[in-house]
């Protein structure tokens, strides 16, 4: 079991940074795929990126390459998403997940195959 849990989140202005956390309990965190994911109002849930459990292979939707970054740090158990040059267009609740397949690596933006979810946490971008 791993719970999962997000921060960073809140309002920003277009042009600007955020940088979210995701706190991952349990011991085995380094066995997971991390992935982000985020849903805007009336929206489907979409793939923002995705890490392998050793920190590499990122993988980004395309609207925000350049701009996200992924990153895990394996001994805080803390995967994170700094977004910067932020749009309003990235307006969601953010969510990370864990995936113990290494299917993750090869469909990261599948989510039906991640195991765990955090609660999310809200971004918005003003214009």
């Amino acid at each position: 079991q791993v719970q999962l849990v997000e921060s960073g989140g809140g309002l920003v202005q277009a042009g600007g940074s955020l940088r979210l956390s995701c706190a991952a309990s349990g011991r085995t965190f380094s066995s997971y795929i991390m992935g982000w994911f985020r849903q805007a109002p009336g929206k489907e849930r979409e793939f923002v990126a995705a890490i392998s459990r050793t920190g590499g292979n990122p993988s980004y939707v395309e609207s925000v390459k350049g701009r996200f970054t992924i990153s895990r740090d394996s001994a805080k158990n803390t995967v994170y998403l700094q977004m910067n040059s932020l749009k309003p267009e990235d307006t969601a609740v953010y969510y990370c997940a864990a995936c113990a397949a290494a299917y993750c690596i090869l469909v990261p933006s599948d989510r039906e195959k991640y195991d765990y979810w955090g609660q999310g946490t809200q971004v918005t971008v003003s214009s």
